[in-house]
């Protein structure tokens, strides 16, 4: 079975039709989106024709790059494109298996049942404990081989801690993933597409692009030790630039010989060679060094950079700025992924309309256990046609907004415990809270946001120097983060329990303790308003002697130094 030539990618038409087609009929213009039963195969799938696309495509140019955006190429063309390809993506057989280790063999290999390969099947730990309450052990005992592969590629691409020697993925364990797409989506192609880059400009980045042979971009075409010695590491400038795309830390061979007819647990379509298990062993590529994945941002830390995996909690516009624009404040620094980071820079001419989210999505892991996926879209504004200095203006505005946002949450939070609990010191998760917080607050933030935008794209400049200019612009948010902890408290948490459950007392000191953090100097000097000067010492006198009827304003810049 070749991959290329299988009719195994899960699609939706814009007709709502599902529809199941091969790799060379994605340019096809009534596709619109991917279609598989599970959030993170859609998410693997887009992944993998991205990199089948980077790793293939001739062009080499931006404005060939440019033409194939809206007339995309015919299956007949991306056939060719594949071609070179196609020993690859055999998935069965005695030799070289698509994201299989090329040598290994059910005597050397320890047996595991095929639900194994999803990242949320239940572990034997919990199925030991009888703690598997959510993902129910015995749920999918077999797949069909469309289904095994997405699963094989989406373990590799996500894999998680999973004991002594059983690697995690180039990107850790869980990696958060961000891609562009189009809104609204006018095909599958283009969302793809646009997260492609020209040949060149990829070969570029990382790794050795003199390392011809095809095992190191796909590495289950040779023994591991073609690559990484025994014991060894995988580095950046040991493989092929497109290496990045077919990661395989796992060590895997799925078992063919013992095959059924039936319905897969999975997509619930009959099959006839219905899969149980699989053999596994440890020691598969050890990825170390500076690895660039072009889908992840990567913050900083002592050891280098590292990619951002997803948090509890989820994503919300908390996160918006270091994931679309990269983010340098203080000790803290996160660089978009590359994709973005390459569209907002080299495709302006495509950011005028405002079209363009990004797609974010991954699992929140815990070691080897999947607390949640998370997956949304950003809003992707555009600083084209806005001077660097401008940029830089914009970026440390929206910064003091996030900032002021995370201390009205903790705000809100201390004051919901304190009208619960009062000072008895328990704890409990009111993670609700902040994600109720987050969500309440977020229309306002992207239409200021979007305001912002707008304005540094038509203005000369934004007068950072322009006291009045910034303090409207902080009362206005300041006001958006008063009324929504006002109202969360008031009547969506705490007013809404039953009356005759609660202390009046207690809730009325709470409710004044968050009134008068809401409006006292912490958030004021976040968002660069005017704070109360602090009243001198009596015996205080000259020039250290202040007025406190004289405000002043405390800049962001000013606090860290």
């Amino acid at each position: 079975m070749n991959l290329l030539e299988e009719k195994w990618l899960p699609v939706r038409r814009n007709t709502g039709q599902v529809d199941w087609i091969t790799p060379h009929q994605i340019t096809e213009p009534d596709i619109v989106a991917f279609a598989a039963s599970r959030a993170d195969f859609n998410g693997v799938l887009a992944q993998m024709m991205i990199g089948l696309l980077q790793t293939t495509t001739p062009i080499d140019d931006e404005d060939d790059w440019e033409g194939l955006l809206d007339t995309p190429p015919t299956a007949e063309d991306l056939q060719k494109w594949f071609v070179p390809t196609a020993e690859a993506f055999v998935l069965d057989g005695d030799s070289a298996r698509f994201m299989q280790d090329f040598s290994l063999t059910t005597a050397e290999g320890a047996e595991c049942t095929i639900d194994a390969l999803l990242i949320d099947s239940a572990g034997g730990s919990a199925i030991d404990k009888n703690t598997d309450h959510f993902v129910k052990r015995d749920t999918v005992k077999a797949m069909c081989p469309h289904c095994v592969t997405t699963a094989l590629f989406t373990l590799q691409t996500n894999a998680p801690a999973g004991g002594a020697g059983h690697r995690t993925s180039l990107r850790g364990g869980g990696p958060l993933t961000t891609l562009l797409v189009a809104t609204p989506s006018r095909s599958l192609w283009q969302d793809l597409w646009l997260n492609v880059k020209p040949q060149r400009i990829f070969l570029q980045q990382g790794g050795d692009a003199r390392k011809s042979a095809k095992y190191f971009t796909f590495p289950w075409l040779a023994e591991i030790t073609q690559i990484q010695p025994v014991g060894g590491e995988t580095q950046p400038l040991q493989v092929h630039p497109h290496h990045v795309f077919w990661a395989m830390p796992r060590r895997i061979r799925v078992d063919f010989t013992d095959v059924q007819t039936g319905v897969c647990d999975i997509c619930k379509r009959d099959s006839t060679q219905l899969l149980h298990r699989y053999v596994t062993k440890p020691q598969g590529l050890n990825y170390k060094g500076v690895w660039r994945h072009p889908f992840s941002p990567y913050y900083e830390t002592k050891e280098g950079w590292l990619p951002v995996h997803p948090q509890p909690g989820g994503f919300s516009y908390k996160n918006w700025l270091a994931w679309v624009l990269g983010v340098k404040q203080g000790k803290k620094s996160v660089q978009a992924a590359g994709v973005v980071d390459y569209f907002l820079q080299a495709r302006k001419k495509y950011q005028k309309s405002g079209q363009f989210r990004l797609w974010v999505f991954g699992y929140d892991m815990d070691n080897m256990k999947p607390r949640c996926w998370y997956e949304t879209t950003f809003p992707l504004y555009s600083l084209a046609e806005a001077a660097r200095s401008t940029q830089t203006q914009i970026q440390n505005l929206i910064a003091d907004r996030i900032e002021a946002s995370e201390q009205a949450v903790f705000y809100l939070r201390q004051a919901v415990k304190q009208a619960w609990f009062g000072e008895n010191d328990l704890r409990g998760d009111l993670s609700f809270v902040d994600k109720a917080f987050w969500d309440n607050t977020e229309p306002d933030f992207y239409q200021q946001l979007n305001n912002l935008m707008k304005q540094a794209r038509t203005e000369a400049n934004i007068d950072m120097d322009d006291a009045n200019f910034i303090i409207a612009l902080g009362e206005t948010w300041h006001k958006v983060l008063i009324k929504c902890a006002t109202k969360l408290f008031d009547v969506d948490i705490v007013g809404a329990g039953s009356i005759g459950q609660q202390d009046p007392r207690r809730i009325a000191e709470a409710y004044n303790s968050l009134q008068r953090n809401m409006r006292g100097d912490a958030i004021k000097t976040i968002l660069r308003l005017p704070v109360t000067e602090k009243k001198s010492k009596p015996g205080t006198k000259g020039k250290n002697a202040k007025s406190t009827a004289e405000p002043s304003i405390q800049t962001s810049m000013q606090r860290e130094e």
